[in-house]
């Protein structure tokens, strides 16, 4: 009974293993980079390391990397939402290559997104030059780095919730139709409440991914210092002035933020989740 009672209790057949493997992967994937970046800001003095937090070039690029992250994602969630529920709850010509067409932020590199949003957001470019009579210039501004973000960050987004709909029962969807409950009704009262937890997650993939865009950003955004320039691409400034300790102490400000930030958000999914069981 008690040889039941432990082999119950183990999680994956040979867990020491597969646990030791995990830790090495973690340590060289995750660990053991974090702590080249602490040893690099050693050299920094408290003093130092405070100045260069506070500076105000510094303290402007996070300001314009975390508000166009946050705005895409937010974009992206209501955006992500309509495209999975399309993708899922109809049928239409070319779905299969529409659908094959969310994942092309992956399989295509950060460098050519950046390229051709640029080419296409630009005065001279096939939407930019539209928008210019309007007075709405994207290129070279804040409105770019949001679209950007956006287009590398709808498919976590679609990819988290697309599941959950495939997977929802439409028993509930139907009995509240017969008793006369009209569609939106149904989808605020009984698909939403199902949907804010990959929502959620979605937004907090979405907003990570944004905070260390580099590749998709550089070129849309001008990289004007105090106007356009996001904190990787401060970063990256620094190391190319060999800057290695000033370049760490962004890294690390950089990081801690984003992992208070996503830290509230996990947070907030788990209540969530809590909530809705």
């Amino acid at each position: 009974m008690s040889q039941v009672n432990a082999a119950r209790r183990r999680v994956l057949p040979g867990f020491g293993l597969t646990l030791g493997y995990s830790v090495l992967y973690l340590s060289l994937v995750v660990l053991i980079p974090l702590s080249a970046l602490l040893l690099n800001s050693t050299g920094l003095s408290w003093d130092k390391f405070w100045h260069v937090a506070t500076d105000p070039r510094v303290l402007t690029s996070y300001k314009i990397s975390f508000l166009t992250s946050t705005a895409a994602a937010l974009i992206d969630s209501i955006l992500g939402l309509l495209i999975a529920w399309v993708l899922v709850r109809y049928e239409f010509p070319g779905k299969r290559l529409f659908d094959a067409l969310i994942d092309l932020p992956f399989a295509l590199p950060t460098a050519v997104a950046g390229v051709a949003l640029t080419a296409l957001y630009s005065q001279n470019g096939w939407i930019g030059s539209l928008l210019e009579p309007l007075g709405i210039k994207v290129a070279f501004t804040q409105l770019g780095i949001t679209i950007a973000l956006m287009f590398i960050g709808i498919p976590f987004v679609v990819r988290t919730v697309q599941p959950v709909l495939q997977d929802a029962e439409r028993d509930a969807e139907e009995a509240a139709a017969t008793l006369g409950a009209k569609r939106f009704r149904t989808f605020r009262t009984i698909i939403l409440p199902e949907l804010i937890p990959p929502l959620l997650t979605g937004f907090a993939l979405a907003f990570a991914r944004g905070i260390g865009e580099y590749g998709s950003v550089v070129f849309i955004s001008g990289n004007m210092p105090m106007k356009t320039e996001i904190a990787p691409l401060l970063i990256m400034s620094k190391l190319e002035q060999y800057d290695y300790a000033g370049a760490a102490a962004v890294a690390i400000l950089l990081l801690l933020i984003s992992f208070l930030l996503l830290l509230v958000i996990n947070s907030l999914q788990r209540w969530t989740r809590r909530s809705v069981r």
